[in-house]
């Protein structure tokens, strides 16, 4: 018998092997930087991300409940349309956001890394959870001592 510990696994691909994208569940999805490289404590690139994320051409058939985005990570809450796909949404919204930081800061290279991390949110007690971790971010990093003292959040509920 094979040794689970012994087991090498071919990577992210495999990790998304049997899972489901359902429309009108609601996922909380994070995704890194490049090497958790803290692109976005510059400000320019951090409101250029921002702005390319809210993008209205990005959310046509999904919705952008509750996001933020941190020097080296982004945390958000996407209510599935029927259109999408969970991977497919994930990858416009990086692909996009990536493009416009290239863009607009001149020498950046690679801005995301690869791959995605989501759990499908199952009551309204975890929607309101979630979205309290999301918005409550970047106190918890100690990078400011309010919410509202941080600018690169929003959520539907404001």
């Amino acid at each position: 018998m094979k040794n689970a510990c012994s087991a090498r696994s071919t990577g992210y691909a495999d990790l998304r092997k049997g899972r489901v994208s359902e429309a009108g569940r609601i996922y909380l999805v994070t995704f890194t930087t490049r090497g958790r490289h803290r692109l976005f404590e510059d400000p320019d690139c951090a409101r250029i991300a921002a702005r390319a994320m809210v993008d209205p051409r990005l959310w046509r058939d999904s919705r952008l409940l509750a996001w933020v985005l941190m020097p080296d990570h982004w945390h958000g809450l996407i209510d599935l349309g029927a259109k999408d796909t969970l991977p497919g949404r994930v990858q416009k919204l990086k692909s996009n956001t990536a493009r416009q930081v290239r863009n607009g800061c001149p020498g950046t290279a690679a801005v995301w890394a690869k791959g995605f991390h989501d759990k499908a949110l199952r009551a309204e007690q975890a929607l309101l959870e979630s979205a309290r971790y999301i918005i409550c971010n970047p106190v918890r990093a100690g990078l400011v001592r309010r919410v509202g003292d941080y600018p690169y959040w929003n959520a539907v509920w404001l």
